[in-house]
């Protein structure tokens, strides 16, 4: 469709599909999963640039760069992305950056799933990346996109419609609705929108998507207040340029150096191979103003040396840790940090965005696309909202060891005195590794528990947020392998669901012969399903090793719908994972029975 900047007021149109409040990170990905499933959508966003000086997140994990490599964008975003993988991976704990008093405490080697070459979880590794390298990414898919309309200049103020405070008011014609998911033709919502001279034009949706942020219009609309609290003390952001740090430091390259000084604490990290670095002074008290000189003084202090500081941006913040009791009510949704606010302590915040956006994506286009049952789009808050509590939970308790809790004036001691406390300070840090090496959580979260996944009976492994452990336990991502061809086995799921089974176990016969009951049932609903005989991985495993089954049915976010050995029974687990029905508990059967 089209870009509108700045845009018009005649350029609002008055009718659409899908609106989407928010053209941030979470707002813009949902447009593009929406489009790659043929579902146009409009997006409205006040902001008409990018402010490069705003990084907030700068880590991509690999969970998310996945996600992305699903839309063709993983390698334009590393190609932006102004600090390759391969220029570092670690997180270094240290006294500082600079001279004989910078001494390292504690190394976090791979840290948000930096490995350069090949990785083994999933096809994609890690990034370190600003969130505005990224929004540019994602903003220029957009404008080459021609399902997606995105209006910049313009914010949505409210929402009016069936189920909300206000109900009907302001929507001619609507009907009384009941707010049930999927029903939005016979009741659609009035969007009102403004720009900055304060003109007004209502919208009407039949889907609306609160990506809005932490003071959601969307939200406060539906009348949903987040729960949750807040840090005591604050913390300040600065994005600076220095032309000498850089050949200053003396310690190895590293994507984050946390200083503990005793008398600034924080973090520190090249935003570029250029000039411009980040910190992030922790344990600020929020009642004081930081001028710029204040703040260059702080950098200083972290570094070690008197470097030269142009300090380009502060941004004071504080991590919350907030939580909607609800996601959703009638077709209006909330996604992302309008759903949720985490603290930053382990770069999830942003990343948490994007997995709401994916797992919304694909159930709204499967109720657009006419092939959803009544169990389908309500089941987005059911299974992402308790993924979003388990990371709140596991960053807030990163937040309870920040860098100035470790501090000491003898760490920066030569001589015996500095050795001993540098070793205390050594083993205290080892509580910060699910900080940096959170695979267990970033892999690991399932939905075992909703109402489109067929259980088996099965337990999944025990939640950790450092180690994960690959199942294919309805619910859990499907474990990743690279095949023998060295095709990632993600390359072979298709936009739709997806059967699996291991290639092996077919005996030669074809996959469309073996699974013909699953495309029957596919062809009477009119889902989309690709069927594919797997195997072995590169390393010669059978991949029903890998499943505890012969064959699986993978959602199109890449979770396990089903695991089993029945042809018959993956065609009624098809039903069920398309919300059309609850399925019953099928235990595992020892042996094949496809035809």
């Amino acid at each position: 469709m089209s870009t509108f900047q700045n845009a018009k007021s005649a350029e609002i149109p008055a009718e659409v599909r899908v609106l989407v409040s928010g053209g941030g990170p979470s707002g813009l990905f949902l447009a593009l999963d929406l489009a790659s499933r043929g579902v146009p959508s409009t997006v409205i966003d006040p902001r008409t640039t990018v402010d490069p000086t705003r990084p907030r997140a700068k880590t991509t994990n690999a969970r998310t760069m996945t996600h992305l490599r699903r839309l063709g964008l993983a390698d334009a975003l590393r190609k932006a992305s102004p600090l390759p993988v391969d220029y570092a991976q670690d997180v270094i704990f240290c006294t500082g950056l600079t001279g004989p008093s910078a001494h390292e405490l504690r190394r976090f080697r791979n840290a948000f799933q930096l490995v350069p070459g090949t990785y083994g979880p999933q096809p994609e590794c890690g990034q370190q990346v600003p969130q505005p390298v990224l929004e540019e990414v994602l903003r220029a898919a957009v404008a080459d996109n021609p399902l997606v309309t995105f209006v910049t200049g313009w914010a949505v103020q409210q929402v009016r419609g069936p189920g909300i405070a206000g109900g009907d008011a302001g929507l001619p014609g609507a009907g009384p609705g009941t707010g049930t998911h999927g029903e939005a033709a016979a009741a659609p919502y009035a969007v009102v929108v403004a720009d900055a001279s304060g003109a007004r034009r209502t919208i009407r949706a039949d889907y609306v998507i609160g990506a809005d942020g932490g003071s959601s219009a969307v939200r406060r609309s539906l009348g949903i207040r987040l729960e949750g609290g807040s840090a005591a003390l604050s913390n300040i952001s600065i994005l600076f340029r220095s032309q000498s740090l850089a050949s200053a430091v003396s310690l190895d390259p590293a994507v984050q150096y946390w200083v503990v000084g005793s008398e600034t604490s924080g973090m520190v990290g090249p935003m570029d191979l250029a000039e411009t670095w980040w910190a992030i002074v922790q344990g600020v008290d929020p009642a004081v103003t930081v001028t710029a000189g204040d703040a260059a003084a702080m950098v200083r202090s972290l570094v070690g040396v008197d470097v030269d500081v142009e300090v380009m941006a502060t941004d004071p913040w504080t991590a919350r840790m907030l939580l909607a009791p609800e996601y959703s009510r009638g077709n209006v949704f909330l996604v992302g940090d309008a759903a949720h606010l985490n603290p930053p302590w382990g770069g999830h915040g942003f990343n948490t965005c994007i997995g709401d956006a994916a797992n919304l994506a694909w159930k709204l286009a499967a109720v657009i696309n006419g092939w959803a049952g009544p169990d389908l789009l309500a089941s987005y808050g059911d299974e992402r909202r308790p993924v979003a509590a388990r990371t709140i939970r596991d960053a807030a308790e990163n937040g309870k060891a920040l860098a100035y809790h470790f501090a000491d004036p003898d760490l920066a001691l030569a001589g015996p005195a500095g050795d001993a406390a540098r070793r205390v300070a050594h083993d205290a840090l080892a509580v910060k590794q699910s900080e940096f090496d959170s695979l267990g959580l970033v892999l690991g979260y399932a939905y075992a528990g909703s109402p489109v996944v067929v259980p088996d009976g099965s337990s999944l492994p025990a939640e950790d947020p450092i180690h994960y452990v690959p199942s294919a336990v309805p619910g859990a991502l499907l474990p990743h392998a690279w095949l023998a061809d060295g095709t990632s086995l993600y390359s072979v799921l298709g936009r739709g669901f997806t059967l699996l089974g291991d290639a092996g176990a077919l005996g030669g016969v074809p996959a469309v012969t073996v699974f013909e009951p699953v495309l029957a049932a596919a062809a009477r609903q009119g889902i989309s399903v690709t069927v594919a005989a797997v195997g072995p991985s590169a390393e010669g495993t059978v991949l029903s090793a890998l499943w505890g089954a012969d064959a699986v049915l993978v959602r199109p976010d890449q979770h396990v719908a089903w695991r089993g050995n029945s042809a018959a029974a993956a065609a009624d687990a098809l039903a069920a994972a398309a919300g059309w029905a609850r399925h019953a508990q099928e235990p595992l059967s020892r042996t094949i029975s496809f035809p």
